[in-house]
């Protein structure tokens, strides 16, 4: 008798949860463009050279634009819309604030997760992200 009628909730909640997932994925394409739009070739080296352990010399030489990067990073799971912790340090190390800015932007407002909420170290890197917050709490870029 209790199974019963958790069966229908739980259609209720995947029903409710579903537009969320497809909002996310939305958001985290966004997310990919706005970044590609802001990287250009000379950037697409540097940033492509910050990941070189990762990235083999013949795989780097095949990537041509962010677009190509960024999908050789997700098929590496090196990259998902939970999972920006790579983007986040590469963006660090290559001195790029403002894109590391608007990854930490996505992160607190589309997944919620603030530097408070230390949930899965695979999501955040949060002492990265102090580096750019204000007393506030307001994301600061500083070059």
């Amino acid at each position: 008798m209790d199974s019963s009628p958790s069966v229908p909730r739980q259609r209720r909640l995947s029903k409710i949860t579903k537009p969320s997932l497809s909002q996310s994925m939305s958001e985290y394409s966004s997310l990919l463009s706005e970044l590609s739009e802001n990287i250009t070739n000379e950037d697409l080296e540097q940033l492509k050279s910050a990941c070189k352990e990762d990235i083999p010399g013949d795989q780097s030489e095949n990537i041509t634009s962010s677009k190509e990067w960024f999908s050789y990073l997700e098929k590496d799971d090196k990259l998902a819309p939970d999972n920006l912790s790579y983007i986040e340090h590469i963006f660090e190390i290559s001195r790029r604030p403002d894109l590391l800015t608007r990854v930490i932007e996505y992160r607190t407002t589309v997944l919620k997760i603030s530097d408070d909420d230390e949930i899965d170290t695979k999501l955040t890197r949060i002492p990265s992200a102090k580096k750019y917050k204000g007393d506030s709490g307001d994301l600061l870029v500083q070059w």
